[in-house]
């Protein structure tokens, strides 16, 4: 069988509700690169929040972090990393204008180094894996230069709101999209950024055709993937507009659907 690629999101996809990788998910991958095709993960955490799960993988590919403000090699230091950022005046802007809006708290990262607006004992056990530098104080005193993303933590209630605000005022210089755990988050990239730009510029280094890419998703910053993806897989815990415009839909992330997808479609 031709080389495929394929691509994971990390929580609600690969990772169990406990953040674990199955046993069976992870015998079904090793299988996958063993009869010769490339498995690569892209998620919304930064590097150091994903760098135990590529490691357990045993990954050798490229990574898509941030959801594609991030494009880089762990193993290979000659392969370019594309790092792309928010304007830091447009950050402020949006820190400025959402404060009329009911929030629990904000966040901008810079690569490793976390920023929070408000002093908050969850945030801070959220961030905490790969010790990153934490600093704390009002974002438009503290964060200084352009971040790689800026997170807004609201309640369920108030984050459509939120982002409709961000789709009316702010949609020609920002994406957002929502995370649904640990806490509902919403994420803000530098505009025509995803998760597919990144995939699929490791696709043209690797030479994969698009229709050669499995891709595994469950939430709304998987919509762009899952669509680009010639094979566009949304997990059964997924939400209903992934759901919507998948190729196919598999057992959830508790139920080993990754593995169960690709026994059967690369014949493992």
């Amino acid at each position: 069988m031709k080389e495929h690629l394929i691509v994971l999101d990390l929580d609600g996809t690969l990772l169990t509700d406990e953040k674990v990788i199955s046993n069976l998910t992870k015998d079904t991958l090793l299988k996958a690169k063993q009869a010769g095709h490339q498995v690569m993960i892209a998620t919304g955490r930064p590097y150091r929040a994903s760098q135990l799960y590529y490691n357990e993988l045993g990954l050798t590919t490229p990574i898509v972090n941030f959801n594609g403000a991030l494009i880089h090699h762990p193993k290979n230091p000659m392969w370019k990393t594309i790092h792309t950022t928010v304007d830091l005046h447009v950050v402020h802007d949006v820190v400025e204008s959402i404060h009329k809006y009911e929030y629990e708290n904000l966040i901008a990262e810079v690569m490793d180094d976390v920023y929070i607006h408000r002093e908050d004992d969850g945030m801070l056990e959220m961030f905490h894996m790969g010790s990153p530098n934490i600093l704390l104080g009002n974002l438009t005193q503290t964060l200084l230069q352009n971040p790689t993303s800026l997170l807004v933590h609201a309640d369920d209630a108030n984050t459509p709101i939120i982002r409709k605000h961000l789709q009316d005022v702010h949609a020609e210089l920002i994406e957002h999209r929502r995370w649904g755990a640990p806490f509902p988050i919403i994420e803000i990239v530098r505009k025509g950024l995803s998760k597919a730009v990144g995939i699929d510029h490791i696709a043209k280094e690797m030479g994969i055709p698009r229709d050669r890419i499995i891709a595994f998703g469950d939430e709304d910053n998987d919509l762009e993937m899952i669509e680009y993806a010639g094979v566009g897989v949304a997990m059964n815990n997924g939400i209903s507009e992934l759901k919507n415009i998948a190729n196919e839909i598999t057992l959830s992330n508790n139920e080993d659907g990754i593995a169960k997808f690709l026994q059967e479609r690369l014949k493992l």
